[in-house]
């Protein structure tokens, strides 16, 4: 019999499939479907790899405190159902009431903080986040910084991606958030192959793209788009890994999002369908390229927004 001990022994592993009808016909698309993790996100293997990694340390012992735009939370959430941790997570307003009712759901406590504050500000979910750790003596992941979240899916996502390729990939397209996906990936199939490229997603309003365009930080903005961009440059970014950033605004991201939804029958999240359309922008300068696209996230965690037409028409998207 093959039966797991855990839910967190099925982390991983998650199916590669191709883009068939939103695309042009001069590359291959795939989709490395991320939301197949137990907890929802690709998020689960940062957050078991970090909480092992600590707990072998000595780090911690059973209480948790993180900042999260909800799929880190989430996953940390679920970790600690099964583990008997306790968990509080603080995420900023703007986010969906899913991803909190799901943090709920595994028994965490949530904390709403403002979205439209300074990263800096005692106010903004890091911290809120950081100071209530500190009060209640618990781990704080600070997964944002973390150079343990860009390990993580340098010996797991990574390597899966590569082996399912049997290492025929050209371009890996996937939204920065943390940072620590694209990193750790894009470090190990650049070790495999320095010709792959290696591209970034980042919303409207966030300071990456800036950043890696002009060395200069500019102003950040409240934008829509859940789980990538950010307003500071955080340390689980490597840009030394990354070719180049496609910006992409809220509007094609979301469109894409639901289209993905109607003509591939992949139900994803937003920050997946920002990716798509970088991957497709970015396969403009190319032919007969494979390229790899990473879809965080389900988009059972955006029915009350994107995938509701009185929110899209609400907010100017359609």
């Amino acid at each position: 019999m093959k039966i797991y001990d855990t839910i967190l022994e099925t982390i991983g592993n998650t199916p590669i499939v191709r883009i068939n009808k939103v695309v042009d016909k001069r590359n291959s698309f795939y989709g490395k479907l991320e939301f197949f993790n137990p907890g929802g996100s690709v998020k689960d293997r940062m957050a078991k790899h970090i909480l092992e990694k600590a707990r072998k340390s000595g780090s911690f012992r059973d209480s948790i405190v993180e900042n999260s735009s909800g799929n880190t939370g989430a996953s940390l959430a679920m970790i600690s159902a099964v583990k008997g941790y306790s968990c509080l997570i603080t995420i900023p307003d703007k986010m969906s009431e899913e991803k909190i009712n799901l943090m709920k759901a595994y028994g965490s406590e949530v904390l709403v903080t403002r979205t439209d504050v300074t990263h800096d500000s005692p106010e903004s979910y890091y911290s809120v986040a950081s100071r209530v750790a500190r009060e209640r003596g618990a781990f704080y992941p600070d997964q944002y910084n973390n150079l343990d979240n860009i390990e993580a899916h340098y010996i797991s996502t990574g390597p899966e991606i590569w082996e399912q390729m049997d290492g025929q990939i050209d371009v890996f397209v996937a939204g920065i958030g943390t940072g620590g996906t694209i990193s750790g990936v894009g470090k190990f199939l650049k070790e495999k192959n320095s010709k792959v490229k290696i591209i970034g997603v980042d919303p409207m309003g966030s300071v990456f793209y800036d950043y890696f365009k002009t060395g200069k930080l500019q102003e950040p903005h409240v934008y829509k788009v859940e789980g990538i961009g950010e307003d500071y440059l955080v340390k689980a970014v490597d840009f030394s890994i990354i070719d180049d950033i496609i910006r992409v605004d809220d509007r094609e991201s979301f469109l894409m999002t639901r289209k993905l939804a109607r003509e591939e029958g992949i139900f994803a999240g937003g920050s997946s369908g920002a990716a798509m359309v970088a991957a497709m922008r970015v396969a403009e300068k190319f032919d007969g390229m494979n390229i790899v696209v990473l879809f965080p996230d389900s988009g059972y965690r955006y029915l009350s927004k994107i995938y509701n037409d009185n929110w899209m028409r609400d907010n100017g998207f359609i």
